[in-house]
């Protein structure tokens, strides 16, 4: 029986200019009556767009935009959730029927669901790069956010070992700088540093960027999460700046003549390709034939029976193997391996204080070592990453020199100014305090907390998800900052005043509203304007700006 409900159109409309939109693709958009994407994406086909109703959400919000775009579609609606390149690569399409089932969706009765393919970032690149997908590829996220490093790893590693052409998606971005730097050490183990490869930024956009390099010279390039990254195999070569990987026609075909030394009925005969499975198979029989005699029947020194009989013997030799059965002792476990991880952590002298001793800098770079990495950001601490079988004995080693050692990732991240040098410091403890209270705690994502101790506010922490800024002996609250992106604004002033026995209780509860109703992923400034109101204060699409009494020291 046909469904009453609407219809998901899950598209991908390729790299993003015009001539690529598949026609379906085209036609899914127009007689969409929602469209629900990534802000880019929507900008991307916007030439395409009638009176749809537009629903755009940020990098990392891909739950909330499927959830989204089924609840509209059990409304009645037509619904195009879109996704540069092809939706089912790396797209939506997957997680759109991720949560479909867990809905228990039903497609007999449930919502219609119409996946659109689009041109995916390896065929579009590889097209401005010549032909370097010519023969057998893959295609890996260096992305770990959502899949282990250690799969990753694997994967790349399988097919280096392969001789895989392979397209790196996602290498690079803001934060995640080491994945494609250990990505280019396992291919090197596999592969010549003279190896081709093409970097693609931005296929068929405005900013298009196509540069062509090697192995051992990719990472002197710029490479970004808008940058796909094609590694050509053994047989890859350069032609006038282009990238070429033949398929092997060479193997039987002359290719700068018109006339074939083998005649069409020929080219698929097993002789004319002794590297086939079946020609290997015929030369074992043929083997088999020749060594045995009407007494005995011997098997070719290179024949797999031959070699698994032989390693049998081995086995049974050393008592890894008795009468055909693996040994007791074979069986017991082997010893346990030592677990290496890498340690990531960010490190302070304290929340006021923004000076680093000799002593605590000697101890930092001393557990850090010659293989780890030491970060400086912006935010009045560094960032060390070291492996280590034992994390703790280093966070101890760390809170010996008397330093502050904070988790890195989606955690509530208190900043405070350095008080002028220390001199403005009643507002010291409450920044000491709040640090306690949330500082490190688990987040849906990343949470800053600025402090400021007096009204001229020189850090900035009027920019941050949550301003605090001591004036006139209370605390004005700001809430909602965004420091980037082309929309970035300053927090919403929502209470002045507040004083110094309140602002932590009342950052707990605004903390423990976001931990508890933020969806995952979502930015506080995005869950303060979903919701509405937050610990009492409330949100306002439009404020005029406050005009503060900055009187410094009052």
């Amino acid at each position: 029986m046909a469904s009453n409900n609407g219809k998901l159109l899950i598209i991908g409309f390729g790299p993003g200019a015009f001539e690529h939109i598949t026609e379906r693709a085209r036609q899914a958009i127009e007689e969409s009556e929602v469209i629900i994407g990534y802000n880019t994406y929507v900008d991307l086909i916007r030439g395409l767009l009638t009176d749809q109703e537009i629903v755009r959400t940020g990098m990392t919000e891909e739950v909330s935009r499927a959830q989204e775009a089924i609840r509209q579609a059990e409304m009645g609606k037509k619904v195009a959730v879109i996704s540069s390149g092809d939706s089912g690569v790396y797209g939506m399409a997957g997680l759109v029927y991720e949560v479909l089932i867990e809905k228990n969706w039903n497609p007999a009765t449930g919502v219609e669901v119409e996946v659109i393919p689009g041109i995916s970032a390896i065929n579009s690149c590889a097209s401005l790069l010549g032909a370097p997908v010519m023969h057998d590829a893959c295609t890996i996220s260096l992305s770990d956010h959502l899949t282990p490093w250690e799969q990753i790893a694997k994967r790349v590693e399988a097919a280096a070992a392969a001789d895989f052409i392979i397209a790196l998606y996602n290498p690079r971005s803001g934060r995640r700088t080491r994945q494609i730097v250990e990505t280019q050490r396992i291919l090197l183990a596999h592969r010549s540093p003279d190896t081709p490869v093409g970097l693609v930024k931005s296929a068929y956009r405005d900013r298009e960027q196509v540069i062509v390099t090697t192995l051992g010279a990719m990472l002197e390039h710029d490479i970004g999460m808008l940058t796909t990254v094609i590694i050509g195999n053994s047989t890859t070569f350069f032609y006038e700046g282009l990238i070429i990987t033949p398929r092997g026609y060479k193997r039987k075909y002359t290719l700068d003549t018109v006339e074939q030394a083998l005649r069409p009925h020929e080219r698929l005969r097993t002789e004319a390709e002794p590297w086939s499975l079946n020609a290997r198979e015929e030369d074992w029989e043929s083997e088999e034939e020749e060594s045995a005699t009407p007494e005995t029947k011997t098997e070719p020194a290179h024949h797999p029976v031959s070699l698994a009989l032989e390693a049998l013997e081995l086995l049974t030799a050393k008592g890894i193997v008795a009468g055909g059965r693996m040994t007791a002792a074979a069986q017991s476990p082997s010893p346990a391996r030592t677990t290496l991880s890498i340690l990531e952590l960010g490190v302070a002298p304290g929340i006021a204080n923004k000076k680093f001793s000799a002593q605590q800098m000697m101890q930092i770079a001393e557990l850090v070592g010659e293989s780890g990495e030491i970060e400086y950001t912006p935010h009045h601490q560094i960032i060390i990453r070291v492996e280590t079988e034992d994390p703790s004995s280093i966070v101890s080693r760390l809170k010996a020199e008397n330093l502050l050692v904070f988790p890195i990732g989606d955690v509530a991240q208190v900043k405070a100014c350095d008080f002028c040098n220390l001199e403005k410091d009643e507002a010291i403890p409450i920044a000491e305090q709040l640090n306690l209270a949330i500082g490190g705690l688990k987040t849906p994502k990343e949470l800053k907390v600025g402090i400021n101790g007096c009204g001229m506010a020189c850090y900035g922490a009027v920019l941050e998800d949550i301003g605090i800024v001591f004036r006139r002996g209370a605390y004005d609250l700001f809430l909602g900052g965004k420091t980037i992106g082309r929309n970035a604004h300053a927090a919403q002033p929502v209470a002045e005043g507040i004083s110094a026995a309140d602002i932590v209780p009342v950052m707990e509860r605004i903390f423990k509203e976001y931990t508890e109703k933020g969806h995952p992923n979502e930015r506080f400034h995005k869950f303060f304007k979903r919701v509405g109101r937050v610990a009492g204060f409330a949100y306002q699409d439009h404020h005029a700006p406050v005009e503060v009494d900055a009187a410094c020291g009052d």
